[in-house]
């Protein structure tokens, strides 16, 4: 049985997750959960806080034929491109809705790995776009956070009359 996404407007959502101190036990079964729930999506990554567990973990899988998942905690952008690349992101978070947001074609992220170790690493394209959208999550912002005042208002009206 996976585990089930938090709904909007949950307040977990908005609030910013605690940075992980040590890679344990606890954390790698939280990442294999979180790798179930984002295969089952399925989508290409998912922040620990969607799940409503307050750690800065999360999971990337951008690949073609799937199984090169980076389990990241604590992630942070070094460096961003001046090139944008937009792209329609969408949450489970928030079903039935989506938006183009324009973000860095190319990321340089910090983060512990499963090992514990501090790991710098350069990603691109899709993989680029999901991992600044996962540490949106970690910080407590939602991909729509991104866009106009009136575009976020109307695509939130739309998500409420979808979800009843």
């Amino acid at each position: 049985m996976t585990r089930q996404v938090i709904p909007w407007p949950d307040k977990r959502l908005r609030t910013p997750a605690a940075d992980v101190t040590e890679i344990t036990d606890a954390v790698r079964t939280l990442w294999d959960e979180m790798v179930a729930v984002m295969e089952a999506m399925p989508g290409v990554g998912l922040a620990a806080t969607q799940l409503g567990e307050m750690l800065r973990l999360a999971v990337v899988d951008a690949s073609e034929a799937r199984g090169k998942v980076v389990r990241m905690a604590n992630p942070e952008v070094l460096h961003a491109s001046i090139e944008l690349r937009p792209h329609e992101e969408a949450s489970p978070n928030l079903p039935g809705v989506s938006a183009v947001i324009e973000r860095p074609r190319a990321v340089t992220v910090r983060y512990l790995n499963e090992q514990g170790e501090v790991e710098d690493r350069d990603f691109v394209g899709l993989w680029a776009t999901s991992v600044q959208h996962q540490i949106d999550h970690l910080a407590g912002r939602m991909y729509f956070d991104h866009l106009s005042r009136v575009k976020r208002e109307m695509l939130l009206k739309r998500a409420r009359k979808i979800g009843g």
